[in-house]
C-alpha cells in the first residue's frame, strides 16, 4: 500500500501545474516569438584604416571586418549586438644603427551597435564594448567606434569611423574607410 502511495504522490507532483515555471517559459516564447518578428538585419562590414596618436608611431596600416546584427527599434533607430576582427600591421622604427621591427597588433571587439539616420541615405551611429587583445602583451580593452554613413544603394553603405581601444592609460586609434553591406 505504500508503494503505491508514493507512486500516486509522484504522479501528483508531475502533473501539478507549477506556474511560476510556465511564467518564465510563457516570457521566454514570447520573446522568441517578438524577436523572429522584428525587423532585423545583418551587417558585414570590410575597411581599411590609418593609425593615429600613439598606434600611428607604430603601425603603418590597419584592416578590419565586422559583424552585426542591427534590430529596427524605429524608423530612423536600429540597435543591436556587433563582432569583428581588427588587425595593424606593426612598422620599424630605426634609432641610428638599430632598426626594431614592431610586431603587429589585433583586436577582437564585442559590444553593441546603434545607428541613427538623420538624413535620407546619412547615418550617425556608434559601436561600444571590450575588444579582446590577441597578440602577446595585449590585454585590451574599452573599445568605442563613433561613425558616420553613407547609403549609396539599400544594401551598401560608406562608412567612415574613428576606431579606439582605451588600456592602461593609453590607447590604440584607427581611421577608417571602409563598406557595410546589409544582409537580408
Amino acid at each position: 500500500m505504500t508503494y503505491w502511495c508514493h507512486i500516486f504522490s509522484v504522479v501528483i507532483l508531475i502533473h501539478e501545474p507549477n506556474y511560476h515555471i510556465m511564467k518564465k517559459l510563457f516570457l521566454i516564447g514570447a520573446i522568441l516569438f517578438a524577436s523572429f518578428n522584428m525587423n532585423a538585419q545583418f551587417t558585414a562590414g570590410v575597411s581599411g584604416g590609418l593609425p593615429i596618436g600613439d598606434a600611428g608611431d607604430l603601425a603603418t596600416f590597419a584592416i578590419a571586418v565586422d559583424l552585426g546584427y542591427l534590430f529596427e527599434i524605429s524608423d530612423e533607430f536600429s540597435a543591436g549586438p556587433t563582432a569583428g576582427y581588427s588587425h595593424s600591421f606593426g612598422d620599424e622604427e630605426t634609432f641610428g644603427p638599430i632598426t626594431i621591427s614592431v610586431e603587429d597588433v589585433q583586436f577582437i571587439p564585442i559590444g553593441g551597435a546603434a545607428r541613427y539616420e538623420v538624413a535620407t541615405n546619412f547615418t550617425l551611429g556608434g559601436d561600444v564594448g571590450y575588444a579582446i587583445g590577441i597578440n602577446d602583451g595585449n590585454d585590451g580593452g574599452f573599445y568605442y567606434s563613433p561613425r558616420a554613413q553613407y547609403s549609396v544603394s539599400e544594401l551598401i553603405d560608406i562608412v567612415f569611423a574613428y576606431r579606439g581601444v582605451a588600456a592602461d592609460g593609453g590607447s590604440w586609434d584607427i581611421l577608417s574607410l571602409g563598406l557595410e553591406f546589409g544582409i537580408d
